[in-house]
């Protein structure tokens, strides 16, 4: 019988946790600003994966940022979208086991590549995110400061 409340117990307490806590890889979301201070990413979840798209940049001050387009995209098709607002980050999946996000691509918009991408939370706050050529140990971090 105790074996018994006990487990109803549990599953309660879990249930009722679950329903008042956002899951642990939903921390991700919200507003990050590289810190060389030149990009904003809003991370936000679609479905079961993260995505981020591009909410501000700073370039050529000569020309405003609503102007700049995909120029150098390989698809001919998609060099007139628009730089802002456009999804640079997509598919991460979070990993529980390691605390990471896993197995999404990150668009280049400077050079028209995509790479893998993964990326975690330090213990100081700070979003990494590491485009990658199939190996991690071949890849470039950005570090990101929550906005």
């Amino acid at each position: 019988m105790f074996k018994c409340l006990a487990f109803i117990l549990f599953i309660n307490f879990g249930f009722s946790q679950s329903a008042h806590t956002a899951p642990n890889g939903d921390r991700i979301c919200g507003k990050w600003m590289a810190t060389e201070g030149n990009l904003m990413v809003q991370v936000y979840k679609d479905k079961d994966e993260f995505r981020a798209k591009i909410v501000w940049f700073k370039d050529d001050p000569s020309k405003p940022m609503e102007e700049w387009s995909d120029k150098h995209n390989p698809d001919p098709a998609l060099r007139s979208r628009k730089i802002l607002g456009l999804n640079v980050l997509n598919g991460l999946k979070y990993n529980n086991r390691s605390d990471t996000w896993e197995d999404g691509t990150i668009y280049d918009a400077q050079h028209g590549k995509q790479w893998d991408a993964a990326g975690y939370i330090d213990k100081d706050g700070l979003l990494k995110v590491k485009g990658y050529w199939h190996f991690k140990i071949f890849g470039k971090t950005m570090v990101f400061k929550r906005v």
